[in-house]
């Protein structure tokens, strides 16, 4: 899903890992982060914040954040939701 997304921004043929980073990888903006957040609530609910989950980090984190941390953050957030 996370590919699908990625690929709305121009990103198709560009080789992801986990380790990719969004920034420093991808060459995406905050704004990307933004709809990637919005494409993310569409796909998963309100239980995948990924603004929140934006707004714990400090900007140095955010400029090194990987697609494996967001794919743990997703998985993590869903985890949770169905212990509900």
């Amino acid at each position: 899903m996370l590919k699908a997304v990625l690929d709305d921004c121009g990103l198709e043929d560009v080789e992801m890992t986990m380790a990719t980073r969004f920034h420093d990888d991808l060459d995406l903006e905050s704004i990307d982060l933004v709809t990637l957040g919005g494409q993310l609530e569409a796909r998963y609910g309100e239980q995948v914040n990924f603004a929140e989950y934006l707004a714990g980090l400090d900007l140095e984190e955010i400029i090194y954040l990987t697609i494996g941390q967001l794919v743990t953050h997703v998985a993590g957030c869903l985890r949770r939701a169905g212990e509900c």
